[in-house]
């Protein structure tokens, strides 16, 4: 339908940046500061030793209730919270999104504290892969030529990894199908970033929060047992947590799926130098091999991408240049039902079945 007059921007003065780019440079600006932060985050986790990764998780997993509850309590968001409860269904996808997410995030802070750093970087690299091969098994997307070398050129990459290892990259298999489910069930839930998390860790808190007592009880714990600044630390895994998504929220509405998608690799990139060049992990050749033959598949698998959003741009601007002469030619009644019809950008994104993390 045609934006009313009233809804108009207003002529931008010369020399004067137009809100849609200053729009557009604030959500990428936040995509990248998203990513970085869950690229840099391997950093972290190694100061909070000597916490066991189930200690830091069931931390992360209670501090991070307490901030998205205050961030939920400033923009005042709680009418989702009694929609959801009188769902049953929907409920119960938001508990299975919570205990996948548990997996996920417990065996990646095992695994960089355990200097597993580069392979855990290996399952955030075939993530996209992965996703795509759930889509063709579980929901029966058909794919491209291209995906489908992207995806055998991954399973390639696995098996060299394989050889190399003496087993399969378990650690790397378990965090991409992890998160793979995870986006393919919030898909389904389909709940806002900060709602979404605030949810999910509600669900986790009493099993983190009895947990930590538990340790506590047994003497174990070492929240107020290694110092304040161990204990302020502990509880920052909450902020850890909950500002890259705002930051992620922030440019998912801001930016371009196609944007999003080139950014999200920048996470594991960073990930991979840190395992690297910082922990000095060791990449013997297979490994280089392997790591290879993902990044073959993960290119293929931008291209593709970026040539087919570049297609239906362009038959967005053919059909965006022929309603008008439809309209002057259509009899009045056609015209309008014409004028009635979804815009090329609404059809865009009805056709995109891209998870949002």
């Amino acid at each position: 339908m045609k934006p009313s007059s009233s809804t108009t921007p207003a002529p931008t003065a010369p020399g004067e940046p137009a809100e849609g780019a200053l729009s557009s440079r604030a959500g990428l600006f936040n995509g990248i500061a998203a990513y970085s932060m869950w690229g840099l985050v391997p950093l972290f986790w190694p100061l909070l030793m000597p916490a066991g990764a189930m200690e830091i998780l069931a931390h992360r997993m209670t501090w991070s209730l307490v901030v998205v509850g205050v961030v939920l309590l400033v923009l005042r968001r709680w009418s989702w919270a009694g929609e959801l409860i009188r769902r049953p269904r929907r409920l119960a996808l938001v508990t299975v999104a919570a205990a996948v997410i548990t997996v996920n995030w417990g065996l990646y802070i095992w695994s960089v504290n355990n200097n597993h750093v580069v392979e855990a970087s290996l399952g955030y690299f075939i993530n996209p892969l992965v996703t795509i091969a759930m889509g063709v098994l579980l929901l029966k997307e058909r794919l491209r030529p291209v995906q489908w070398a992207a995806v055998g050129t991954g399973l390639a990459a696995v098996l060299v990894l394989a050889f190399g290892y003496g087993q399969p990259p378990w650690i790397s298999l378990v965090l991409a199908f992890s998160f793979a489910t995870y986006g393919l069930v919030k898909k389904k839930v389909n709940l806002g970033g900060v709602e979404s998390l605030a949810a999910e860790t509600a669900i986790q808190f009493l099993p983190a929060l009895g947990f930590l007592i538990w340790l506590g009880a047994r003497g174990e714990s070492t929240f107020g047992t290694e110092g304040g600044g161990h204990a302020v630390l502990l509880a920052l895994t909450g902020v850890v947590t909950a500002v890259p998504l705002v930051c992620f929220g922030a440019a998912a509405i801001r930016v371009p799926l196609s944007t999003l998608g080139l950014l999200q690799y920048l996470a594991p990139v960073f990930q991979f130098a840190l395992g690297v060049l910082y922990f000095k992990e060791a990449m013997p050749p297979e490994r280089w091999a392997g790591f290879g033959l993902v990044w073959l598949a993960l290119t293929l698998l931008t291209w593709d991408a970026l040539r087919t959003a570049r297609a239906n741009r362009a038959r967005a601007a053919e059909l965006a240049a022929q309603l008008p002469k439809a309209q002057a030619q259509a009899p009045a009644p056609l015209a309008a039902s014409v004028e009635e019809a979804p815009g090329p950008e609404i059809v865009a994104a009805a056709e995109d079945p891209a998870p949002r993390p």
